[in-house]
């Protein structure tokens, strides 16, 4: 991974509404706004990635400025979670934002994207997982054309693998690209990477690929709503997950009370 990142490429679509939740743009939409989004973008041969960003992700760009210019050069940054939804909702007054969940959203885009002939390429996952992912989506999806996978090690790629990515997008050209990657890495990859890769749009979608193959279930309905899928997700993996929330969490709503009393500025 480089030092710096790439500045954004041009978009010619405008970004949704958004307001900003601890220095991070947040864009106040739902998944059929998303859709909407996406699909004039594709129309217009615009170029933009989408980070799908929760409380985890506004925490870790407050640990690094570089983390921070990845989400701040987005096209996109959707709630993942429902205190991002709540906040804009209630102090920002934008009562249609909905959760846009990572796992929901790929779902949704996959299906409209199989009318229209767009084409997708999944990077990310341990080994066996982006194959057999395709596998499960094009039997779930008929119609739908997931044209290639890449699964990466688990640190920045040297100058051969890089070559070998560069070249196999540029002979395959997907509209959609897939980044099945933890935060901050996917966000960080999505940054130095759009410029580089001849796709359109890159969609950051962290643990949707374990979702989707069946690796990792969903909260209960009653629970995403309620704001605690994060309680589901710690208990089903505690050592993993714990530093994240038992952690995150409570730093995240001091942070935003010092922020409304004016406290801490960014």
């Amino acid at each position: 991974m480089t030092s710096e990142l790439h500045p954004p490429p041009v978009t010619l679509y405008p970004s949704p509404p958004c307001f900003e939740v601890l220095g991070v743009r947040v864009h106040a939409v739902n998944i059929p706004r998303v859709l909407e989004a996406v699909e004039a973008l594709l129309r217009q041969c615009g170029k933009g990635y989408i980070t799908v960003t929760g409380v985890h992700g506004i925490m870790e760009c407050q640990r690094s400025a570089m983390v921070m210019k990845a989400h701040r050069n987005a096209w996109l940054v959707v709630p993942d979670g429902m205190p991002l939804v709540h906040i804009g909702r209630s102090i920002y007054g934008q009562r249609e934002m909905r959760r846009c969940f990572g796992p929901d959203l790929m779902e949704a885009l996959l299906a409209h994207s199989v009318s229209k002939g767009y084409t997708h390429f999944l990077y990310g996952g341990n080994p066996g997982v982006a194959e057999s992912l395709k596998t499960k989506l094009e039997r779930k999806f008929p119609g739908l054309s997931i044209v290639g996978t890449y699964t990466p090690p688990f640190r920045p790629l040297n100058a051969q693998e890089r070559h070998e990515l560069l070249s196999l997008v540029e002979s395959l050209r997907p509209h959609f690209f897939w980044v099945g990657l933890s935060t901050p890495k996917q966000e960080l990859f999505m940054a130095e990477y759009l410029p580089l890769l001849t796709t359109q749009i890159m969609v950051g979608v962290g643990a949707a690929f374990d979702y989707h193959n069946g690796t990792i279930t969903k909260a209960p309905r009653w629970m995403q709503a309620a704001a605690l899928e994060w309680l589901y997700r710690l208990l089903l993996e505690p050592r993993r997950l714990w530093k994240r929330y038992l952690i995150n969490n409570p730093l995240f709503i001091g942070l935003l009370l010092l922020q409304a009393l004016g406290i801490r500025k960014r």
